[in-house]
C-alpha cells in the first residue's frame, strides 16, 4: 500500500505511514466537541456572595439604627 500524502510503500497493516505519519484510514471516534456554554457554577457562587453581602450590610444597618 502507499501513503495517500507523501507517496511512501508502507505494509498493507500499517495503522500509520513511518515517514509523515499520515494515518491510513479515517478515524472511528470523532473527538466530542467541546459546548460554548458558559458554565453556570461561577454565575451561582457571584448571585450568592452578592445575596450574603446585601443581607450582612442590611443586619449591620439595622443594629447600628437600633
Amino acid at each position: 500500500m502507499t501513503c495517500r500524502k507523501c507517496g511512501t510503500e508502507i505494509a498493507d497493516k500499517a495503522l500509520i505511514c513511518y515517514r509523515c505519519g499520515e494515518a491510513t484510514t479515517e478515524a472511528t471516534f470523532k473527538p466530542a466537541v467541546p459546548s460554548r456554554r458558559r458554565p453556570w457554577r461561577p454565575v451561582v457562587v457571584g448571585v450568592a456572595m452578592f445575596v450574603a453581602l446585601l443581607l450582612l450590610a442590611m443586619v449591620f444597618l439595622l443594629a447600628r439604627s437600633g
